[in-house]
């Protein structure tokens, strides 16, 4: 059911309402408080032209109603803001999306959560630190909450399939994006919770991924971010947590990598650091569920069951390394290539001195030069 029948016209006049062109979040909250509902809100709007935007334009109901039996047939659901199927840590936000667009694992919604973003050209140690830090976060029953961009997004819903993760989308609920995604997406449709504010069939532009971001940081009780440039949506997303009065975590890096600039200036300015699962969970107090609460049947660690087939990279297999030195296999796994390969490419680099080779089989970054 698209909502109850008792308040269907007042959920459908929201949902107008907030497809209309000019109008939004808090324009949407201060129209409400103005005339006491939605239906009195839209008949006001459609009999006026006073204190508009100029690019105000009214949706219709033949395009609400669209939206309404598209979403449908994919088995998504509408959530409203006031509802009590909607989030409260989401809810308490200034700017809180008038509805959500959900397909999954409803009850996530209401589970604990800590946000995990980063670079998407991360490096195999960032992405190693990521997969361990959701898996064992996960298996103290904390959900984990990402964008399903590349890189750190990816590692972090992989790691927290079994035991709990929300993907937010930029884009429609039936957008996919990136494309090489795609088998992580209906992973997470089936196992975990797909959310998104944006209306089915809309393609993600760029001015919507920092609204994607505040839902990231408004779901979750604090947010982790790896390896971050000192100008990224991820540090965007960390800036909407610590508005929305979330703790900050901060994994430090190389002062010498690019991606680990964001990262370490986050820490100056007061993030935790955080070098494994144990420096967020103490934060968390009492909204970690308590052991009775968590399910008897505990599921099986990510490490004993068969993990989602890595792709082959389509960019150069420096944005895998660090300063930080990552043994050979973990590039194998990421890259779905053989050691052979990669040896071999390794070699030429080493020898133009873009990167050193480590006793064990490891590798990382050269030191930038004067």
């Amino acid at each position: 059911m698209f909502v109850e029948k008792d308040d269907i016209e007042e959920k459908f006049a929201r949902l107008r309402l907030i497809r209309s062109d000019g109008i939004g979040p808090v324009s949407f909250s201060k129209l409400l408080e103005e005339h006491g509902s939605a239906r009195k809100a839209v008949s006001h709007l459609s009999t006026t032209t006073n204190r508009l935007p100029k690019n105000f334009k009214l949706a219709s109901e033949d395009q609400i109603e669209e939206e309404r039996q598209r979403t449908l047939d994919f088995d998504a659901v509408f959530i409203f803001l006031g509802e009590e199927r909607y989030p409260e840590t989401l809810a308490a936000i200034p700017d809180a999306p008038p509805v959500l667009i959900i397909k999954g694992k409803e009850a996530l919604l209401h589970s604990t959560s800590i946000g995990i973003v980063g670079a998407r050209n991360a490096s195999a140690a960032g992405q190693k630190i990521t997969s361990k830090i959701a898996t064992a976060l996960g298996e103290q029953g904390i959900t984990i909450t990402s964008g399903l961009a590349r890189g750190i997004d990816t590692s972090a819903h992989k790691a927290s399939l079994l035991t709990g993760t929300i993907a937010c989308l930029a884009g429609g609920i039936d957008f996919i994006y990136p494309p090489e995604n795609t088998d992580l997406y209906n992973m997470v449709a089936k196992q975990g919770l797909l959310v998104t504010e944006m209306a089915i069939g809309t393609e993600p532009k760029a001015r919507h991924f920092p609204r994607r971001n505040r839902i990231i940081s408004g779901l979750s009780t604090g947010l982790l971010v790896v390896e971050a440039a000192k100008k990224s949506g991820s540090l965007i997303t960390a800036r909407f947590a610590a508005e929305q009065g979330r703790d900050v975590f901060a994994v430090p890096g190389s002062p010498l990598d690019p991606r680990a600039q964001g990262t370490n200036q986050l820490i100056k300015d007061g993030a935790i650091l955080t070098q494994g699962a144990d420096d967020i969970i103490p934060e968390l107090g009492q909204s970690i569920p308590a052991p009775s609460a968590l399910p008897k049947s505990r599921p099986k660690r990510p490490s004993q069951i068969q993990r989602p087939v890595a792709t082959v990279p389509s960019g150069p297999l420096v944005e895998y390394l660090s300063h930080s030195p990552i043994h050979i296999d973990e590039i194998v796994r990421l890259t779905g290539r053989s050691s052979s390969d990669l040896m071999a490419e390794f070699l030429v680099l080493e020898l133009s001195g873009e990167i050193i080779r480590h006793a064990g089989g490891k590798y990382s970054l050269a030191a930038v030069k004067n």
